[in-house]
């Protein structure tokens, strides 16, 4: 049983390891996958800031359509900019050989990050871009450290810096620790306004990740009702063939 439980453990260290963030808080995302406007308005900054680099080739525009109340033909005039046909993956143009170029590799697809990172990395990571002149984008990620990207959503959250505090590591020698953010150039949102352009984001990402996940909770609902009620009949029909036993 030890050996189980150990086994257990190491399987689940490295689940464990990305849930954490690598040691950064994670904001709660606070996100509800119930509310559709929420998931039409993350769908909107999807398409008009991460598409043009990011797939999401295990999503459907129709799917989409369907599960987000949006008709073909709203989808079709309003969020398709890669393709002519509502049955299509969300591909991007870029080549590989172009985005390797350009970046060094490959963009991720994101049809599953959220299942990979979690939602909470995720909303923390679209809010702790900060300016660091020593990366070619000039912008840096408490998250991510040496991101490779740059702010897409720059102009809404505007630019701002990371303040450091020196403290002891285990060992006694000084380390660099993130304090806060300091804002330096305002954005087109007030921050109140950009944390919800973040959440939507992060919604929109979440039911990519899993598009049926709200029917799962749905109906699980339904199956543990009636596991509570075939235990009953259960535990009864128990009783009575074993009566004579004892």
């Amino acid at each position: 049983m030890k050996k189980l439980i150990v086994v257990i453990l190491l399987a689940a260290a490295p689940m464990l390891g990305l849930a954490a963030g690598g040691g950064v808080h994670l904001d709660d995302a606070d996100i509800d996958l119930g509310d559709q406007a929420s998931l039409q308005r993350g769908a909107k900054f999807f398409m008009n800031y991460c598409l043009s680099c990011h797939s999401a080739k295990f999503q459907r525009y129709n799917r989409m359509a369907k599960d987000l109340g949006l008709t073909d033909e709203e989808v079709i005039n309003n969020l398709m900019f890669t393709t002519d046909k509502i049955g299509d993956t969300m591909n991007i143009a870029m080549t590989a050989d172009k985005a390797t170029e350009w970046f060094g590799s490959p963009p991720p697809d994101l049809s599953v990050i959220s299942r990979a990172r979690g939602v909470d990395w995720i909303y923390t990571y679209l809010r702790s871009f900060y300016l660091d002149e020593k990366r070619p984008f000039g912008v840096n990620n408490i998250v991510f450290p040496d991101v490779g990207m740059p702010h897409v959503l720059w102009d809404l959250q505007g630019a701002q810096k990371a303040v450091f505090k020196t403290e002891k590591d285990s060992a006694g020698n000084d380390i660099q620790v993130f304090d806060r953010f300091e804002p330096v150039t305002p954005g087109t949102l007030s921050p109140e306004a950009y944390d919800q352009v973040a959440r939507d984001l992060t919604a929109f990402l979440s039911y990519v990740g899993e598009p049926i996940q709200m029917e799962r909770r749905r109906l699980g609902v339904w199956v543990l009702l009636f596991i509570a009620v075939f235990f009953v009949f259960a535990y009864l029909l128990k009783k009575e063939y074993w009566k004579d036993v004892h």
